[in-house]
């Protein structure tokens, strides 16, 4: 009795050491979990417009329960940009983010839909505490926390032809421009100050917006998958 007790310990201390070295094994290749929900997913659709600055549009909605910041990286940071370039989302919270790419000549005797690129958008997120201020620096200073949430391909669309993505998208950009209206009217005097419902800096000042870019943007070797 005294040798299969024994055994029998010797056994779970073997076991103990193997899920001692297999887990955090284990969780080093299990994909973080994502905090924010990206609509689109996967793709940011512009209208196939040759020689023009076309606009894209995503929805980005924090799905977790603490405060979390995201920001926007590209690897073509000369022809497009970003509006919000970053910010900080409530639990819960919402917005409609408007991408801005200008659009190339096609090339030799391509067809315009025919049109490929390698442009390709990240979208990274850090969990903050709530009362943080935006800015860009965070995600340096807390490199071991950055979530990278998705890569995003882009994806021409045919303006003249009809078509779910196209729709979709014309509604995103249309209630994103509400938004940005609805951020330059000056708020109601309470006597208190009016706190913004997206903790975002200079939002909606387009000079600002493109700095903040051009300071976002990593090399295009991160970016890739």
């Amino acid at each position: 009795m005294a040798s299969d007790s024994a055994t029998d310990q010797h056994k779970q201390q073997q076991s103990g050491g193997i899920l001692g070295w297999l887990f955090p094994f284990t969780k080093s290749i299990l994909p973080a979990r994502r905090r924010l929900r990206l609509d689109p997913s996967s793709n940011l659709y512009f209208p196939y417009e040759p020689g023009k600055q076309a606009k894209s549009a995503i929805k980005i909605k924090n799905t977790s329960k603490s405060y979390v910041a995201f920001k926007f990286q590209t690897t073509a940071p000369k022809s497009c940009y970003m509006r919000p370039p970053g910010g900080i989302l409530t639990p819960g919270e919402s917005l409609i983010a408007t991408v801005f790419k200008f659009i190339e000549q096609p090339e030799n005797n391509e067809k315009p839909i025919d049109q490929k690129t390698k442009v390709k958008f990240k979208i990274v997120s850090l969990k903050v505490k709530e009362g943080t201020d935006y800015a860009p620096e965070l995600f340096d200073e807390q490199k071991d926390q950055v979530t990278v949430e998705r890569t995003l391909k882009v994806v021409f669309l045919d303006p003249e032809r009809l078509s779910p993505e196209l729709d979709k998208l014309k509604l995103q950009l249309a209630q994103a421009e509400a938004a940005t209206e609805a951020e330059k009217k000056p708020p109601v005097d309470t006597g208190s100050k009016v706190v913004g419902e997206c903790l975002i800096v200079d939002e909606w000042k387009e000079r600002r917006e493109r700095y903040l870019a051009r300071q976002q943007v990593e090399a295009v070797d991160s970016v890739k998958q």
